[in-house]
């Protein structure tokens, strides 16, 4: 989700983790997560007798297992979920490098959209869209689209400036074109009215929900560290490895699972600093893993860290506080509201500046050295893991965009 440089959640920047006082300073700024809950469906959660279509325009590679992240989840699973909620779902996957793809995705691309009947509704990922509005504004005159966009696509890191403004200059193009945007933060929406010019009432909120897995019994409770991203620049592991580094007297380890094709770069970077450190024996490159792999892993950890420059949401999270482990995070995007609160308002991890490994540092040395901490942090997790909305939420919300998009799109009325 997915989610770049970017706006910050409002707040001021967290202190180091020794002290109840400054505890409380640091942790009071991450917003309550105060939306209601979206109301039950008339039917009661029964599936319709007759259902409306929904053409799900999506990345080729989504169901690739040796690509995850957490827009191709977050497609997956609302792919699964939307039937019951009245859409059946009709899955395009279209193979191409998007969101700049050759000529031959392009043309794969139009040729879907050709297809699709006058006045068909259309979900489509914004990974696919946003980048060719050539191929997307034109169809929208006929089609009743909706786009969802996991991630800005200028808000990725590492771009060179003259391609982001371009990116971002193509996506503004096809979110003005289409009548309904769907993002996955309350962040994200705003950042999506205020950056590209939009009118608010077209943009919704469907944020990723999460499976309630069984509690982590962790390790020797503090030591065992998890990362769950994809090696990229954007999710800042080199952050990461400074930060330990920095720590290197602490009896930490770290398991950094994710995705290593994505910027083979980067990833030869990262280990030429983990080897510099000394770290190979204690910081390890995972890799992708998935399915009772990833929950094993999840089972032995201690405290999730993410160090990520941009995010929308941060599924990554909320798959940890799903199991009770606390979280320390950068404080950047949808991340504020993926940590949230627990219904008593305990707060279960800590955000700190993106650009700043002296102050993962400082916090890892709080976590490591002050047992209230990790106790109020843990207290606070297995809170949020019980309030925690799951992906019927997610499916829910987004039937509802669907279901109010216009009746008939402009050329067909």
């Amino acid at each position: 989700m997915t989610d770049t440089s970017t706006e910050t959640a409002t707040g001021t920047p967290p202190g180091t983790a020794a002290g109840a006082t400054a505890g409380r300073a640091r942790l009071t700024y991450v917003p309550a997560q105060t939306s209601a809950p979206a109301p039950a469906p008339r039917n009661g959660g029964v599936v319709p007798m007759s259902l409306r279509s929904v053409h799900f325009v999506m990345p080729g590679g989504v169901d690739d297992p040796a690509a995850p992240s957490g827009g191709n989840a977050y497609d997956r699973r609302v792919r699964l979920d939307l039937p019951g909620f009245g859409w059946r779902v009709r899955a395009l996957p279209v193979a191409g490098d998007w969101p700049r793809p050759d000529a031959a995705a392009r043309a794969e691309l139009a040729r879907v959209l050709r297809r699709l009947p006058d006045g068909a509704v259309v979900l489509l990922d914004g990974l696919v869209a946003c980048g060719v509005p050539e191929v997307v504004v034109p169809e929208a005159e006929r089609l009743r689209m909706a786009v969802l966009v996991h991630l800005p696509l200028g808000d990725e890191t590492g771009l060179d400036p003259a391609v982001a403004a371009g990116l971002d200059a193509r996506e503004r193009a096809v979110l003005r074109a289409v009548p309904a945007v769907v993002a996955t933060s309350d962040w994200a929406v705003r950042r999506l009215v205020s950056h590209h010019g939009l009118d608010p009432g077209r943009v919704h909120v469907a944020a990723p929900g999460a499976d309630i897995a069984p509690l982590a019994p962790g390790t020797d409770g503090v030591s065992r560290l998890l990362c769950v991203a994809a090696v990229t620049p954007r999710k800042g592991q080199h952050r990461l490895v400074e930060a330990l580094a920095a720590v290197a007297d602490l009896p930490w380890s770290c398991v950094c699972v994710g995705g290593l094709g994505q910027d083979p770069q980067y990833v030869g970077r990262l280990r030429a600093l983990i080897a510099r450190h000394g770290l190979e024996d204690r910081l390890v490159l995972a890799g992708p893993r998935a399915g009772t792999e990833l929950d094993a892993t999840y089972s032995t950890a201690d405290l999730m860290v993410l160090t990520s420059y941009a995010e929308t949401y941060g599924m990554a999270v909320t798959e940890a506080l799903a199991r009770g482990i606390p979280v320390l995070a950068t404080d950047v995007g949808g991340l504020p509201e993926a940590v949230g609160r627990a219904p008593d308002g305990g707060v279960p991890g800590i955000l700190v500046p993106p650009e700043d490994p002296v102050a993962l540092a400082a916090e890892l040395r709080g976590w490591f050295g002050e047992a209230d901490v990790r106790r109020r942090l843990k207290a606070a997790a297995r809170g949020r893991r019980a309030a925690l909305d799951g992906w019927a939420t997610t499916a829910r919300s987004l039937a509802g965009v669907l279901h109010r998009l216009p009746s008939e799109p402009r050329r067909v009325a």
